[in-house]
């Protein structure tokens, strides 16, 4: 496997710690997301879209982007240590997914590298400006997602039951990112005690940002 990350990516946090999760051995190939490298021929016939994640599963040649997808694909290629409830549970494999979709759907697109170049190269925001833009987008999210933990069944240790999922995946990715831009995580008991006992697993801790070789 080679994957194309940055550390500070949030979708690519995402990856990582799937890989991680199920032991997958893989190359990294460290991208700025503003780097030209990015936009190059070469690197946009692998990711149509010029940003990060990219995987190549080497042995099938198969090129994957978007996060959820290849966390998917990974899920289907390699079901040890599974991401997902099992195959006869459908709504608790909906109810993950639909956790997952909370944030990486509704929240990451909207607090993504790309949007904050375009809020002060286009719109003339400033930092504080833009600040105000990421918390007030991931708190919204968060809301639905304490609620969503909080007063639906299925929530264990973990987001969905006593075994990491996707769901867990994208929470923490989402929430390292938002504590390191000093987000209020107050109001979020649920959404803080999974993220404190996700990072007691060394699969999550090794894809930390500050822990990959591209860290500043």
């Amino acid at each position: 496997m080679k994957l194309y990350t940055y550390s500070h990516s949030s979708a690519t946090h995402r990856v990582r710690i799937a890989l991680n999760y199920k032991n997958i051995q893989y190359e990294a190939i460290c991208l700025k997301m503003d780097d030209d490298a990015l936009h190059a021929p070469e690197y946009l016939k692998k990711n149509p879209q010029g940003m990060v994640p990219a995987l190549l599963d080497t042995k099938a040649d198969v090129m994957l982007t978007q996060s959820v997808a290849i966390m998917e694909y990974l899920e289907e290629k390699y079901p040890e240590r599974p991401l997902l409830p099992p195959r006869e549970d459908i709504a608790g494999r909906a109810r993950v997914r639909k956790l997952c979709q909370i944030i990486a759907s509704d929240v990451h697109p909207l607090n993504c590298y790309r949007v904050f170049h375009y809020l002060r190269d286009h719109l003339d925001a400033d930092m504080d400006d833009r600040t105000d833009w990421f918390h007030h987008w991931a708190t919204e999210g968060y809301v639905a997602l304490e609620r969503a933990l909080t007063e639906t069944d299925g929530t264990g240790s973990y987001c969905h039951g006593d075994h990491p999922t996707m769901a867990d995946i994208v929470l923490v990715a989402s929430v390292h990112r938002a504590m390191r831009a000093g987000t209020d995580m107050t109001e979020f008991p649920n959404i803080r005690r999974i993220y404190r006992t996700c990072m007691t697993l060394a699969a999550f801790q090794a894809a930390a940002p500050e822990t990959q070789p591209d860290a500043a």
